[in-house]
């Protein structure tokens, strides 16, 4: 695979940003009952006290988590990236190196 289809690929596989959660987005408490939403939450959630609040608690920790995970891929992908321009930049920076000495060599031949 060339670099150029590995580069398309990688950048493909990245979630856009609206895919990343920031926050509850809750009003009140967590757990203490529906939210703000249109959805109810479960009869768990709606009736709230202290088994709302655990499994509130456990929605935010899998959420914070989904987005420690996410974050670091975008880090990953973001610097296999960067490693791929340095390496088109030397590839280049050789190229034309390459160039200015063919027209240096011909500038002698006249």
């Amino acid at each position: 695979m060339s670099k150029l289809q590995y580069f398309i690929r990688l950048t493909n596989r990245l979630p856009s940003m609206s895919q990343v959660r920031y926050g509850s987005g809750q009003l009140g408490d967590l757990g203490s009952g529906a939210g703000k939403g249109g959805g109810g939450g479960g009869s768990i959630r709606e009736a709230g006290g202290a088994f709302g609040k655990m499994e509130a608690g456990r929605e935010e920790e899998y959420f914070y988590k989904q987005q420690k995970e996410q974050l670091s891929k975008i880090k990953n992908d973001l610097n296999d990236e960067i490693s791929f321009h340095e390496e088109q930049i030397r590839r280049h920076q050789d190229a034309i190196k390459r160039n200015k000495e063919r027209v240096k060599g011909l500038e002698h031949s006249q």
